[in-house]
């Protein structure tokens, strides 16, 4: 049985990962201006986990017998400087979203919640993964500079990145 205390910080983060979905949707269009079509498709993809973490969040709240609460998301920013902007502004999130997690697991262990515990190990594995991702995309980025063929081979390289539903499902919607 889930707590009063520990649902509502679960489905606190769900909407946090809403609010992700939707910067990372806003800056697959801000790449998409700059000309960065590949940028744009990783930007999207990572819309698609975003929501796809979302789900896997209210599909637990829901199978613990909680109504979830949807809130309001603040607007999201939408111009940046350079892919190399969006690139550090996506660590930076994805920072943020580490120690929410983090916050999650330490406060589940507290409620002694195992079933809790158990959920958010697969977002913990998952953070890593996703800072170093943006750690290596920066690295080449400073790499490069501003050499714009540099950038374009770089742009080519992200374009290749394709969504591949988590094991486990909850998809927010058929993957191609």
């Amino acid at each position: 049985m889930i707590s009063k205390t520990m649902a509502d910080a679960l489905n606190n983060h769900m909407n946090f990962e809403l609010y992700s979905a939707n910067i990372y949707l806003s800056m697959s269009s801000a790449a998409n201006e700059m000309g960065l079509k590949g940028a744009a498709t990783w930007f999207m993809v990572q819309y698609q986990e975003e929501m796809t973490h979302f789900m896997k969040f209210f599909n637990y709240l829901v199978d613990q017998g909680i109504n979830i609460t949807l809130t309001a998301s603040k607007a999201v920013p939408n111009k940046y400087k350079s892919l190399l902007d969006m690139m550090e502004k996506t660590l930076a999130h994805e920072q943020i979203v580490t120690g929410r997690i983090n916050d999650l697991a330490e406060l589940a262990v507290k409620e002694k919640d195992h079933a809790s515990q158990i959920f958010l190990q697969w977002f913990i594995t998952e953070q890593i993964e996703e800072e170093n991702n943006d750690r290596d995309i920066i690295a080449k980025l400073k790499l490069v500079g501003s050499n714009g063929h540099g950038i374009l081979m770089i742009d080519g390289d992200l374009g290749t990145r394709v969504f591949v539903a988590p094991p486990g499902g909850a998809a927010p919607f058929p993957v191609a």
